[in-house]
């Protein structure tokens, strides 16, 4: 299992265009599970809807967990997207 925490830079947060790609980015790694949870709650990288009902805004730290066959590949795409989007 890989992870890191992640301060989000957006003044948006995580709104519907950047949650919809990183959903994306996510189902690209299909043998590894992708979390992300933020203040006790965890949800599966690939569920648009929950991840949108994290209510994640500019300046919440989030962490991102990956688990499975993938998860260094998987680790180092999900921090690479969320320096670069979020």
């Amino acid at each position: 299992m890989k992870s890191f925490s992640y301060t989000v830079q957006d003044p948006v947060g995580i709104h519907a265009r950047p949650a919809g790609l990183l959903v994306k980015a996510a189902k690209e790694f299909a043998d590894t599970e992708i979390t992300i949870a933020k203040d006790g709650k965890v949800v599966k990288a690939t569920q648009l809807m929950k991840l949108m009902g994290l209510g994640v805004k500019s300046g919440d730290t989030v962490t991102v967990t990956a688990e499975g066959t993938s998860e260094d590949a998987a680790i180092a795409a999900m921090e690479q997207f969320f320096q670069a989007n979020l």
